[in-house]
């Protein structure tokens, strides 16, 4: 088990990171003539780097905020160790193209037409605007420019940069790499990386290792996201030991295809961190007078340890990627009918599920697979997009009408990317999906994926989806997408260009999404890709929420939604309250424990209702009313991991701040007790030590005759200095325990 957040002496070290995003940061951007430094301040970091004697440009500094005047010497170039290691490969750059020597990661690699493939871009000129900031540089012979876009947000420092490359030649050329940034820490030996990792129903577990000499490669060649790695690291200097204390660098891709990120160590201890298109079977063609936008790479840095480092990003999220941002809507309560129905759905047994789901509080009822075409299992009717008239022989609109008289906004679940060959889509157009001619054609789940990289494809996506939205008032949207890419061929498009499906399906999904919000303003989406599939900032753009994974059990939710938060925010995080046995693990647990699990994030309900006693709707509407009370904190908060469930831990804790510091709730969850040991003290973060706050319990409160065997009763009202240096004992005992409680501060609005 490991403990977070245990430092209740550092009681200025909390209050720092609690209150970072309401500091005001002075942001600039500017640009030293004399010494060509330029340094981007903003959100309590300085981003500096120069241009050198060879005209390359070269990082300087990225940490803490420097104070103004403090001096940046101009950048110049490494002197090479030996001929085995040329100033080329020890000098750091920004964005560096594949030439001169250069033996590590590359930003850029082009080939020509003539067969060179040596590229070396320097400086050309630069321009500043606000928060904004564009460098252009060029190859030292031929005429391709890459454009260079930085853009800091004043309130988090968090920087995001991409590359935008332009062939000016006069004849096409062959992009084999592109990055859209490198991001370069301070040379050491005493780095430690964090990243995710997964599969199918167990994603997002945190990984954490030292940085040795080498590469270590995070990536996806899946055509999308994927489970297997998450586009998102964490880099820290030294160990600490704890979650809130030390310096970190982070950072995220925004892409929803085919990704790599590369950590790299060299020999002289320098780490760069390159991200972008993932190189595997890559290759984009340029015509002359035309370009290449890389996805956007993020990246941060705070002194506030790994937990500083998320929320920062948490922050980021909701007030720059969202949709909705800078102040995107508490996500309602949902329920979703698949574990319920499965396939087998209908007017009356929909109608009947929405009755039970608003007797309990639920806001969003969502109808999921089988509505549509001759949709009877998993086998046939994707890509037929009619409303099956068996099922729903007056349409959808009556159901839809019965949800709205319950007080309840309607979803669907749709699947556009994929198609079953037994449909009348794929009998008509065979050609549209991913294919090599005369090759077999992989099915996953019975199904092929549609190449959305074609422009006919991409109309024929969005023109049912917008008329199924025209025709129906639909607020929700769950875009699922059930399996990864094979043969991703595209032979319309001709040999030279046929691996720019990587970059243009993805172009082309985004263009959907954006599309349709922009028609339908009020419309909300999901991302969900069997889970945790296709979860990054790119899609984030476009999306209200994503769907972390399908296994629902809320102990393994315990565990895959503490690594979730590392890198994406829990207002996003859809976690369901379903039935018991799970079907994961064959676990049971109390309803009371599910809900406490799934509260953590953006809650919902995907039981079926149908074989719920009167205890269970009376259990499920008080804790739903509860929720409603503390959703806003839990999804936009300041959240804080106290006692980590990764690693075969016992107990998890998190606490969740509002960002005015008016509330916080705590949510304690014990797998078994062991031996009587008593559950970990907890000791709360971010409150302030001055205010006096009231507890209230959202949960039963645990079994008094064991609070007085193991500790004294908790006190109703206390100071936020009693609170985190005081500390909770909690007694919780037994198998699958759990206990919530909010913290209100006296006085506040």
């Amino acid at each position: 088990m490991q403990l977070r957040g245990l430092c209740n002496t550092l009681l200025l070290m909390t209050l720092a990171s609690g209150a970072a995003f309401a500091q005001p940061a002075r942001n600039q951007i500017s640009y030293d003539a004399q010494t060509r430094v330029f340094r981007l301040d903003g959100g309590g970091i300085t981003y500096a780097f120069g241009v050198n004697d060879l005209d390359e440009v070269q990082p300087l500094y990225w940490g803490a905020q420097l104070a103004k005047g403090d001096p940046l010497p101009a950048a110049h170039t490494n002197s090479g160790v030996a001929s085995f290691d040329m100033p080329t490969s020890t000098t750091p750059q920004e964005f560096a193209g594949w030439g001169a020597g250069l033996y590590y990661e590359p930003a850029l690699k082009i080939t020509f037409p003539d067969g060179n493939r040596d590229l070396v871009l320097h400086y050309v000129s630069h321009h500043i605007d606000g928060d904004s900031l564009t460098l252009v540089l060029k190859d030292v012979e031929r005429d391709v420019f890459v454009t260079l876009h930085y853009e800091i947000d004043p309130s988090t420092g968090i920087l995001g940069r991409s590359a935008e490359i332009e062939n000016r030649t006069r004849q096409p050329l062959t992009i084999m790499q592109a990055a859209a940034a490198t991001w370069a820490l301070p040379q050491g030996t005493d780095y430690s990386l964090y990243y995710l990792t997964g599969r199918w129903a167990g994603e997002d577990h945190v990984q954490h290792e030292a940085v040795h000499p080498g590469a270590r490669v995070l990536e996806s060649r899946r055509g999308s996201t994927g489970h297997q790695n998450n586009p998102w690291f964490a880099i820290e200097r030294g160990s600490t030991g704890n979650e809130e204390t030390g310096d970190v660098w982070f950072g995220a891709l925004a892409w929803s295809g085919s990704w790599r990120i590369t950590v790299e160590q060299d020999a002289l201890n320098q780490v760069r961190v390159t991200g972008g298109y993932n190189p595997f079977d890559f290759s984009y063609r340029l015509a002359p007078g035309e370009k290449l936008v890389s996805p956007v790479f993020y990246g941060g840095f705070t002194q506030h340890g790994v937990g500083g480092a998320s929320r920062l990003l948490h922050r980021f999220e909701l007030t720059k990627i969202l949709p909705q941002a800078p102040h995107p809507r508490p996500r309602p309560v949902l329920y979703n009918s698949w574990e319920a129905t499965g396939f087998d759905v209908n007017e009356a047994g929909q109608e009947a599920l929405a009755e039970k789901a608003a007797s309990i509080g639920v806001e969003r009822f969502v109808m999921d697979d089988g509505w549509f075409g001759q949709r009877k299992d998993d086998h046939a009717g994707l890509g037929d997009w009619y409303v099956n008239p068996q099922k729903f022989p007056h349409g959808l609109k009556p159901l839809i009408d019965k949800v709205h008289s319950l007080g309840m906004d309607f979803g669907l679940w749709v699947e556009p990317e994929m198609v079953n060959p037994d449909s009348d889509l794929y009998r008509k157009h065979p050609d549209w999906v991913l294919n090599f001619p005369g090759r077999p054609r992989t099915q996953g789940r019975n199904q092929l994926v549609l190449n959305l990289a074609r422009q006919d494809v991409r109309d024929y996506v969005y023109g049912f989806l917008d008329k199924l939205l025209n025709e129906n008032d639909i607020a929700f949207l769950k875009w699922d997408y059930n399996r990864n890419w094979s043969e991703p061929g595209w032979p319309a498009a001709g040999a030279e260009d046929e691996q720019q499906v990587y970059v243009k399906y993805t172009q082309n999904l985004y263009s959907i999404l954006q599309e349709l919000r922009a028609k339908h303003p009020g419309l909300e989406i999901e991302s969900c890709s069997g889970g945790g599939g296709r979860v990054d900032l790119g899609i984030l753009r476009y999306t209200d929420e994503v769907w972390p994974s399908d296994n629902t059990d809320p102990f393994d939710r315990l565990s895959i939604q503490d690594g979730f938060t590392y890198a994406y925010t829990p207002g996003v995080m859809m976690a369901w309250v379903t039935d018991s046995p799970n079907w994961v693990n064959n676990r049971t647990t109390s309803v009371e424990y599910r809900f406490l699990s799934s509260m953590q994030g953006s809650l919902g309900v995907g039981a079926n209702l149908n074989k719920w006693q009167p205890e269970d709707f009376a259990t499920a509407k008080q804790l739903i009313g509860e929720y409603k009370e503390i959703r806003e904190t839990v999804q936009h908060g300041r959240l804080y991991r106290l006692i980590s469930p990764q690693q075969d831990s016992e107990h998890s804790v998190t606490e969740s701040v509002a960002q005015n510091g008016s509330q916080a709730v705590v949510f304690a969850l014990l797998h078994s007790s062991q031996f009587g040991y008593p559950f970990p003290s907890i000791f709360l973060h971010g409150l302030d030590p001055g205010a006096q706050y009231r507890i209230h319990w959202i949960s039963s409160q645990p079994d008094g005759a064991a609070a007085r065997m193991m500790a004294a009763p908790l006190p109703e009202t206390a100071s936020g200095a009693y609170w985190m240096n005081h500390g909770i004992a909690l007694s919780l005992r037994g198998d699958f325990q759990a206990a919530a409680f909010r913290l209100d501060k006296v006085g506040a609005p």
